[in-house]
């Protein structure tokens, strides 16, 4: 029986290792936490996104760049397979009104254990505290672990480490110089699906709304070629800036447009269900002795965090303009500089460039190395769409290893 090694146990080592135990192989799981699957735990904290409902194209949509490299993994294993994979572990799905799919009870705790006890009952053997660190001179995989440094041979080996986000929990990056010693080609590790510190700061006045939602609102981004990103929802404000589902979902774009300039500005729209005529009415109607405050608080319902938004960023006189105040209402500017750090990030963007593997995700200066999962150079908006990638890379690595094994087996034969 050949062996295989799969270092990580999230979702990406987890779907390989199934992958390959049911091939026939023999597996061991080799994680370097006290536990596998801690990100997958806490990212399904306040309700498990497995995927998403919407049809295969604009899924597939959601993977930019790396749509055409990624199409053939996710047509294999989707988001119908995922689902059934997920009821035939024993557990039933809804669909929430975002389109978004969970499973009934909404945790990940149950989902995790009874993977992993079929995973257990099915061969795999799971070896906990061993953070792996390179390659042996003979070839075998080391390992610190705490009985001290220990030397495993595989006759493959898939790595599905993580990428760069949230260390603590294992995905911290540390494989990079470790391939990049290999001549693997991995393209820097940047924060994805993360928020973002504003120009110059928030005045003090201004930092004490920090943790309090914007909501309503439409933001709007368009970079320097004219790429443009428009989707109503909320975010948070933060003491350094902006952070929240609706900035994850125009991350990409707006990191990508700060590292080419040096900053992105991104336009609220304060009031979407309202046309700037209706806004200018409502500003232009007379107030009398009411307050600024008081008159937009009654006529357009801005109040709290948004009238606090835009004392931070319109000057003074255009209050007294309705027209300026109207266009501010409806399109606010606000400058970004600089996407929070890695280790805040939920997801990472940049890894081991898809070139320098083959169709089966194996490293081509590596033979029998294959990788999975973030350590990959791909991205995605939050909504379920990380997690099927990186259980649909899982399981084309893991696969793919068995289909190298059985060319060795025949070769010998």
């Amino acid at each position: 029986m050949r062996s295989v090694a799969v270092i990580g146990g999230g979702p990406a080592g987890l779907m390989a290792a199934e992958a390959l135990v049911l091939g026939g192989a023999k597996v061991d799981v080799y994680d370097g936490m006290p536990s596998v699957g801690r990100k997958f735990l806490l990212a399904g904290k306040g309700g498990l996104n497995l995927t998403h409902s919407e049809p295969l194209e604009p899924f597939l949509a959601r993977y930019g760049e790396r749509r055409e490299v990624l199409a053939p993994l996710l047509k294999g294993f989707g988001p119908e397979q995922l689902v059934a994979w997920v009821r035939e572990l024993g557990f039933e799905v809804f669909t929430g009104t975002s389109g978004r799919i969970f499973p009934k009870g909404m945790k990940a705790a149950p989902l995790l254990r009874g993977w992993l006890h079929r995973l257990r009952q099915s061969g795999v053997r799971f070896h906990t505290r061993h953070r792996w660190r390179g390659w042996a001179e003979s070839g075998g995989l080391l390992f610190d672990t705490p009985s001290g440094e220990a030397e495993v041979h595989a006759d493959a080996t898939v790595l599905a480490a993580g990428g760069g986000s949230w260390p603590k929990l294992g995905s911290d990056g540390a494989w990079v110089p470790l391939l990049a010693r290999r001549n693997v080609a991995v393209i820097p590790l940047r924060s994805a699906n993360c928020g973002f510190d504003v120009a110059n700061g928030w005045s003090e006045h201004f930092a004490r709304f920090a943790g309090q939602p914007l909501k309503p609102v439409v933001l709007g981004f368009a970079d320097r070629n004219g790429a443009a990103f428009s989707k109503q929802g909320e975010f948070v404000i933060t003491a350094t800036g902006v952070e929240g589902s609706l900035v994850y979902a125009a991350s990409a774009g707006v990191r990508d447009e700060i590292e080419a300039t040096g900053a992105a500005t991104i336009n609220l729209d304060l009031l979407p269900d309202r046309s700037m005529e209706r806004v200018i009415r409502e500003v232009a109607h007379p107030r009398g002795a009411r307050s600024l405050s008081s008159h937009l608080q009654s006529r357009t319902g801005i109040k709290g965090v948004k009238m606090a938004l835009l004392r931070e960023l319109v000057p003074p006189a255009d209050f007294a303009e309705p027209e300026r105040l109207a266009a501010a209402i409806k399109a606010l500017p606000l400058r970004l500089v600089a996407p929070r750090p890695l280790a805040e990030a939920i997801s990472t963007a940049g890894g081991v460039r898809f070139e320098a593997l083959d169709e089966h995700l194996m490293i081509r200066a590596l033979p029998g190395v294959f990788c999975a999962g973030e350590m990959l150079d791909w991205e995605a908006p939050t909504g379920g769409y990380l997690l099927t990638a990186c259980m649909a890379t899982g399981r084309t690595a893991g696969t793919g290893a068995l289909a190298w094994l059985e060319s060795l087996q025949r070769e010998a034969a």
